[in-house]
């Protein structure tokens, strides 16, 4: 059993001496019992010739779990170091179908067919073969052939029998399936049934059919929502006609769940493409600089619109001194609003024939929020002996800003899902943007007003 493991400097020395040594006894002692997470956390802190000796050490199926632990760049680097050969009957024989359809997914054509063409076993290249040509953002791409299945003819003896079989390639057995002569799913059979019934009783009369399933084209969001509706650590996956075509497990769900994660948060933080930090510097540059260029036309735009009210400004200098704060608050409060909805439509919380009651929803809560911190600025520039008509300006234009900012928030990720577009770009600097320049529209235009009259 593999022990909890903490890193530090001393161990990584320590290794470091033995490799370069080339102790082999002593290496293996340090790593034999870590787990492959740690021993890919390991590799990572050491430099290329120790980590390539680090990994010439390992058994092929360690190795293998170890490469899939890897980041994309430090994979591709012992990828690299390794000979074809070795890769495709010492590492890639030994993955799971799903995990080593997403480590073949990530090369070049060209190798990518030399190593399947140099697999030894022939079926399971045959079955990455079959992954590799689903879209990985659907259940064909998350899922694994590697599964338990019977046939619903079968007596139980005859299952047993080929049950043990099957379950020498599934590292866990979560569900058996039923099938029928054609494949087609028609349920699952409890272990414990199977074992309390008769030896010569037919599956068809033990099995359950109330299964939850999903087609190879589903997407792989609607999978991870149905996963975690029904509690499921495992789903089947079957094509267009009913057929049995593999399982995904929650561990892949959450592999995917955490990259959606990563994927939001770059959109909120205006990142307009899907990328890593070991990517080169043009790809970076690339994904970070349109909504970049977005901020910098909305901060001209804003710029334009104070030259517009420089005439107000020269004659009541001090409302210059609120642009900030209206113009952070109606950012700060649109983005939670955003961020609101981004996530309720993301967990299914959220439907969209229910708009109009969201909407009444949120502007309830922009209500007291603006009501709250009106009567705050209200009563600190009275504190402070500002003049009345900034007095009332400020808290007026902070209350309407807040109204419109939530309101504005909230409508926008909802448009953008109902166009197909990810919600989540809702959250970022289009809405900082627009609120701020809304913000001190709204802003100028009271003060405009209270000014005449007062």
């Amino acid at each position: 059993m593999s022990r909890q493991f903490e890193l530090n400097r001393e161990f990584i020395e320590q290794l470091g001496n033995y490799i370069d040594q080339e102790n082999v006894d002593a290496v293996l002692h340090l790593i034999e019992d870590l787990h492959s997470a740690d021993i890919a956390t390991i590799y990572t802190r050491l430099d290329n010739e120790q980590g390539k000796y680090l990994f010439s050490l390992l058994g092929d199926e360690k190795a293998a779990d170890v490469l899939i632990e890897l980041d994309i760049d430090d994979r591709k680097r012992v990828l690299k170091s390794l000979p074809s050969t070795m890769i495709a009957s010492q590492l890639i024989d030994y993955m799971d179908t799903d995990d080593a359809a997403d480590v073949l997914g990530e090369l070049s054509r060209e190798f990518k067919d030399e190593l399947l063409s140099q697999m030894k076993d022939v079926e399971h290249a045959g079955d990455i073969v079959d992954l590799l040509s689903y879209d990985e953002d659907t259940a064909g791409g998350l899922m694994a052939k590697e599964l338990i299945k019977v046939n619903e003819n079968w007596n139980v003896v005859t299952s047993i029998r080929e049950m043990r079989k099957q379950a020498e390639d599934v590292d866990e057995v979560y569900y058996v399936y039923v099938v029928d002569d054609y494949d087609v799913l028609k349920g699952i059979l409890s272990l414990k049934k199977l074992l309390l019934s008769s030896r010569h009783s037919y599956i068809k009369d033990l099995l359950n059919t109330g299964i939850i399933s999903v087609k190879t084209d589903t997407p792989s969001e609607e999978v991870s929502n149905i996963m975690h509706k029904y509690d499921l650590v495992a789903l089947p996956v079957v094509d267009q006609i009913g057929r049995l075509a593999g399982r995904i497990t929650i561990d892949d769900v959450v592999d995917r769940i955490r990259e959606e994660a990563e994927r939001d948060y770059q959109l909120i933080a205006g990142i307009s493409e899907d990328i890593e930090s070991y990517d080169k510097v043009w790809i970076l540059t690339r994904a970070r600089l349109p909504w970049l260029l977005v901020g910098l036309t909305g901060g001209i735009i804003v710029s334009q619109l104070i030259g517009v009210f420089e005439a107000d400004l020269g004659i009541y200098p001090e409302m210059a001194f609120f642009m900030p704060l209206i113009a952070a608050t109606a950012g700060n409060v649109g983005v939670q609003s955003s961020s609101i909805v981004v996530q309720g439509l993301a967990n299914q919380t959220i439907q969209l024939s229910k708009t109009v009651s969201r909407l009444l929803k949120e502007f309830s809560v922009a209500l007291l929020n603006g009501l709250t911190l009106a009567l705050l600025m209200l009563t600190y520039n009275l504190l402070v002996d500002s003049p009345l008509a900034l007095t009332l300006t400020v808290s007026s234009a902070l209350f309407s800003v807040i109204l419109f900012a939530s309101l504005f928030g909230t409508m926008v990720p909802l448009l953008l899902d109902r166009l197909k577009i990810d919600p989540a770009l809702a959250t970022g600097p289009f809405i900082t943007t627009s609120n701020d320049l809304m913000g001190l529209l709204i802003y100028f235009s009271i003060g405009r007003l209270f000014y005449g009259l007062l």
